[in-house]
């Protein structure tokens, strides 16, 4: 399965989407803008790029999803649907609205891990840390060994619980189930990371994962 994240090079942030998306997301289509156009590859002089804004990101996302949407008219309850919008709109860092169309699909097919752990990464980036584990909860109740949503939920308890111990198992049962997962060696160095902050006390500071 296809994901999008910082482990395999995506700018939105550590954690995985547990669904991939099946066009270009707006900030890849960014990097690949002509210079001048203010994309993240576009030029403001020799050797200089610049990040587009979150205005810019979700005008891309909103003409990207435009088809979509027309879509959505005819088939207002389709999950599949639903989903893709919201992934268009969480590659594009517009997390609210993800959330939103991620809920939709959701009402209509709740038993959609992957869905369900976009959900969760996607409160993790509103600054919502207890749904997050909520809905990251609920994917491993159902599907225990579910890679992204072992990866997510132990970066979230890591960097927004302060609970090393609860990340380590995470990602240890990670490797265990999933012994070849694209990303193991990057969670092994989490997992040392991780460990080094065992002893730390609530609201202490942890270092961020290396990328």
């Amino acid at each position: 399965m296809a994901v999008i994240s910082l482990l395999v090079g995506c700018a939105v942030g550590y954690l995985l989407r547990g669904s991939a998306s099946t066009t270009p997301a707006p900030a890849q289509q960014a990097q690949q803008a002509p210079a001048g156009m203010g994309g993240m590859g576009g030029g403001m002089g020799m050797g200089q790029q610049q990040m587009p804004t979150p205005e810019q990101l979700k005008a891309m996302a909103d003409k990207q999803a435009a088809p979509l949407l027309e879509q959505l008219k005819s088939k207002p309850n389709d999950p599949a649907l639903l989903a893709q919008i919201g992934n268009m709109y969480y590659d594009a860092q517009q997390f609210p609205t993800a959330i939103d169309y991620y809920n939709k699909s959701l009402a209509a097919n709740p038993k959609d891990a992957n869905v369900r752990t976009d959900l969760g990464t996607s409160y993790f980036y509103s600054n919502q840390p207890d749904k997050a584990l909520e809905e990251l909860d609920k994917v491993l109740k159902d599907t225990p060994n579910h890679a992204n949503a072992l990866f997510d939920r132990g970066i979230v308890k890591w960097q927004a619980k302060m609970d090393a111990k609860g990340a380590v198992a995470d990602w240890e049962q990670l490797l265990k189930t999933n012994p070849n997962w694209e990303g193991a060696e990057k969670v092994k160095m989490y997992i040392a990371q991780a460990q080094k902050h065992m002893n730390m006390k609530p609201g202490q500071k942890t270092d961020k994962p290396a990328m």
